[in-house]
């Protein structure tokens, strides 16, 4: 069977973001002043072959530690989608 899975990767809450700096600090040169703070992440979608959906979490789960985030800077959240 096929499963979509989505994987959101974001930097630790202890980091600075850089990137989130630079949103925010174009938001606030537009005039929207009202976003008091701004983290950018990286949206992963994953369709995966499984026997069943344990096992397509299970290939997301690796695929996450090895690859799609830097364990040391970033944390990821796993979302089977129908």
């Amino acid at each position: 069977m096929k499963y979509n899975v989505q994987i959101k990767v974001m930097p630790l809450k202890e980091l600075l973001d850089p990137q989130g700096k630079a949103v925010m600090g174009g938001l606030k040169n537009l005039g929207i002043t009202a976003v008091e703070d701004v983290r950018v992440g990286k949206h992963i979608t994953l369709q995966i072959e499984a026997d069943n959906e344990e096992g397509a979490k299970k290939i997301a789960e690796e695929a996450s530690k090895k690859l799609l985030a830097n364990a040391v800077m970033e944390f990821y959240e796993i979302e089977m989608v129908n």
